[in-house]
C-alpha cells in the first residue's frame, strides 16, 4: 500500500482560485504584491490616503474598483 502524503498544492483546483478572484477587495499585502511595493511603503501610501482604502475592524481593506480606477488615472496622467 502507498501511504505517500503531497504536500503541493494541487495545480487542477480551479475553484479556490476562482473564489479568490470574485473576492471585493485587496488586503494591503496583495496590493503591495501587485505594485512591487514593501509591505511597509504599501502600509505607509493606506494610511496617507494614496491608495484607496478602508478601515475595518482592526484591518484595512482595499476595493478592487477603486484600486484599478485610482491606478488607470495614474497611467492616464503619465501619459499627458
Amino acid at each position: 500500500m502507498n501511504n505517500v502524503i503531497s504536500l503541493v498544492p494541487r495545480q487542477d483546483a480551479p475553484a479556490a482560485q476562482a473564489a479568490e478572484d470574485d473576492r471585493a477587495v485587496y488586503t494591503v499585502p496583495e496590493v503591495a504584491r501587485l505594485l512591487s511595493l514593501s509591505r511597509g511603503s504599501a502600509y505607509t501610501l493606506v494610511r496617507e490616503g494614496t491608495i484607496p482604502a478602508l478601515r475595518m475592524g482592526g484591518r484595512w481593506i482595499i476595493p478592487k474598483r477603486r484600486f484599478h480606477a485610482w491606478l488607470d488615472g495614474l497611467i492616464e496622467e503619465g501619459r499627458r
